[in-house]
């Protein structure tokens, strides 16, 4: 996997002060998207364990709050293969800190969470780390500046834990309306 960019000390993407991994890869290709060189899944640098270790170090940190996966789109399953690893250690490690994810995919199926396209063996593994799941293409005639940590009125900031609890997608509770 490669990524274009680590974010040590990010405030846009996501609440509080967050670690920030803008993945490359990404087949949606939405027009007019904010960094289309991601799309390429060779943009970039190689992640390797350095930059997993770049990321622990950050999250030691008792100002930083959790760790932000975007990109390209996480949730490509060359993406999910080669994060799900980290996002294991990061919970184990840091259970007080967010996982929050950015894809331009719908989240399909609320009751098993493993409808989401592009499914591959690890998706529910892979959505049973995160957080807080902002979903949905970035869409120009949407496009809406005042929307709180995405770019169009059809994403939706999804709070995961209480998605599965509820059986059905809850939106975040903190979301401005």
């Amino acid at each position: 996997m490669y990524y274009g960019e680590l974010k040590k000390c990010d405030i846009a993407n996501g609440e509080g002060v967050r670690v920030s991994l803008f993945v490359s890869g990404c087949r949606n290709r939405c027009r007019d998207c904010f960094q289309p060189e991601t799309w390429d899944f060779c943009f970039g640098q190689p992640f390797t364990q350095e930059t997993a270790r770049e990321i622990y170090v950050e999250l030691e940190k008792p100002y930083i709050s959790g760790l932000t996966l975007l990109g390209g789109d996480p949730l490509e399953p060359e993406n999910q293969r080669a994060l799900l690893p980290l996002l294991h250690r990061v919970r184990k490690s840091y259970p007080q800190k967010s996982i929050w994810c950015f894809t331009g995919y719908t989240l399909k199926d609320p009751q098993t969470f493993t409808k989401i396209h592009p499914n591959c063996e690890v998706t529910e593994d892979f959505l049973s780390c995160i957080d807080i799941l902002i979903d949905g293409p970035f869409i120009p005639e949407e496009k809406d500046i005042s929307l709180q940590f995405r770019g169009s009125r059809n994403q939706r900031i999804i709070d995961m834990d209480r998605s599965r609890q509820a059986g059905k997608i809850v939106l975040w509770d903190k979301l401005r309306k």
